[in-house]
């Protein structure tokens, strides 16, 4: 069994350092615990040890989850692809949808929000390695993606989200979250309704500290956390 608590507390430590090399407050990164697949008594765990954001990637999954542990005990991030007929799952039980790429996707999940009186935080899933095995709008088009999006009432535009290709090197990745990087600076300076525009999505456990480096507020960490998945 992986030593959660000890591999919690040096992904911690990386963070911050990387944070801090390059003059910024470590404070300002959210390490999102990517739980997808582990089990409750994981996360309860890495809970015990500090974590209080986590990620699941399958609403099902994810849903019997939440109900064991609690909807509000930790902040729970959706960043698996979401279809429409889900949102409703989606924005019962996360605070945060990472996966928005499409216009269709948006209304619904603005349109399932209004049913409970809610603001979903959600970020534009941006397909930055044009890649045809991931999701994500297209760079050309995310800007009028968040054009459109920031018309609607119950949504909450908090930034952008990106799995980029994966590289061996991790400074290899760094032209991508730079390019991500440069998107939400554009989409920013439109101030556009409902669009804070806060936060950069990007990092996993094997280039986070260049993600860090490259202004990402939220890093997406599992295997390093958890150790591999079955």
């Amino acid at each position: 069994m992986p030593d959660i608590k000890q591999n919690l507390m040096l992904v911690k430590e990386q963070i911050s350092k990387a944070a801090l090399d390059c003059g910024r407050n470590p404070d300002d990164i959210m390490l999102v615990a990517v739980s997808k697949k582990q089990p409750i008594s994981a996360i309860q765990t890495a809970m015990q040890a500090g974590a209080r954001h986590f990620g699941e990637n399958y609403i099902q999954e994810a849903v019997e989850k939440i109900e064991a542990i609690g909807k509000d005990t930790v902040c729970w991030h959706f960043i698996g692809h979401l279809q429409s007929n889900k949102a409703r799952f989606a924005v019962n039980y996360f605070e945060y949808i990472h996966t928005v790429d499409t216009l269709k996707l948006a209304k619904e999940i603005s349109k399932q929000a209004e049913k409970i009186n809610k603001i979903q935080n959600i970020l534009l899933q941006v397909n930055i390695g044009l890649e045809d095995t991931k999701s994500g709008a297209a760079p050309e088009r995310i800007i009028e993606l968040a054009q459109q999006a920031s018309l609607l009432e119950h949504i909450s535009i908090q930034g952008l989200m990106a799995m980029p290709p994966w590289f061996e090197n991790p400074e290899d990745v760094r032209i991508y979250f730079t390019k991500m990087r440069q998107i939400k600076k554009q989409i920013r300076e439109l101030n556009l309704a409902h669009t804070p525009m806060t936060h950069l999505s990007m990092g996993m456990s094997n280039d986070f500290t260049v993600a860090v480096q490259e202004k990402s507020t939220m890093v997406r960490v599992g295997t390093s956390i958890f150790g591999s998945r079955e």
